[in-house]
């Protein structure tokens, strides 16, 4: 899984007219599947006259198949959650749920003209969606001498590492957030700045 990725930095919705339906598309960050179908009932909630209020969500990295779901609500069944779904898995976006309000216009698209809507929807929604890259990050609690305390805090914004806590006892001691991906770079890295004398655990 990736160390970083996109994800939603807040909700947004487009919306389209085809063949005189009426499309919303409503995308938010949905880090697990609970909030995912949270966000779904409230959609429903918001439009209960729609004729349809299809979704799809992909709970995790982008393209990560583990915590996904997806729904036709009532339209012919794979035109809508199953086109949505795979145009979110096929995005650079994770942790994102979509819901797709349908307003019938008296026009039919035919189960092609539904594939189309649907997942061209979701494409909408995705071009103008802000968002916010997301860092997997560990914590470290980093031990060393006094005498390596100023140089260690050299280290610190090559390595993106942010200090939670500092304690000062018999060593010097850190409780560091960093990314996920740098961490054995900084535990060399602290290795060498004291010749071995200071460590740095996972907590």
């Amino acid at each position: 899984m990736a160390d970083r990725y996109l994800i939603p930095a807040r909700s947004h919705r487009v919306e389209q007219t085809i063949k005189r339906s009426r499309f919303l598309a409503t995308a938010t960050h949905a880090p697990s599947a609970d909030e995912a179908r949270a966000f779904i009932n409230a959609i429903k909630a918001e439009f209960p006259d729609a004729t349809h209020n299809c979704w799809a969500f992909a709970a995790g990295a982008p393209g990560d198949t583990a915590s996904v779901g997806m729904s036709d609500d009532g339209e012919p069944h794979g035109t809508a959650g199953r086109p949505m779904l795979n145009t979110l898995l096929h995005s650079d976006v994770g942790e994102i749920a979509v819901v797709v309000t349908r307003y019938f216009g008296g026009t039919k698209l035919g189960t092609g003209g539904l594939v189309r809507a649907y997942s061209g929807m979701v494409q909408a929604v995705l071009e103008t969606l802000p968002t916010r890259e997301k860092v997997e990050t560990v914590t470290l609690l980093a031990s060393m001498p006094y005498n390596a305390v100023t140089r260690f805090k050299l280290l610190l914004p090559d390595h993106e590492a942010e200090v939670l806590e500092e304690t000062y006892g018999t060593d010097a001691e850190f409780l560091l957030s960093l990314p996920e991906e740098r961490a054995d770079g900084f535990r060399l890295a602290l290795t060498e700045l004291t010749d071995g004398r200071g460590t740095a655990e996972p907590v």
